[in-house]
């Protein structure tokens, strides 16, 4: 008795990764991933840059302020301990 094919409706046309990488020889810098258009400028207003700026001093910040109290800390400690 032969098998029969099934016809599960597979998918192989999506792509999951951007294939377009540098070293390979179909790269080329200026493709978009979808569809292989070409990529169009994204002109950013200046209200929208500084948005974007401030946005991510926000995001950072406490990092930072973190990483300076860490920092003054163990200097105190340091001088505490030596003195």
């Amino acid at each position: 008795m032969a098998k029969k094919k099934r016809n599960d409706d597979l998918d192989t046309t999506t792509s999951f990764a951007d294939m377009n990488v540098d070293g390979f020889r179909w790269y080329d810098p200026h493709m978009k991933r979808n569809g292989g258009r070409k990529r169009e400028k994204n002109k950013v207003t200046r209200k929208e840059y500084w948005a974007m700026v401030k946005g991510a001093f926000l995001a950072v910040g406490p990092y930072i302020l973190g990483a300076i109290a860490i920092f003054g800390l163990m200097i105190l400690l340091a001088y505490l301990w030596l003195s």
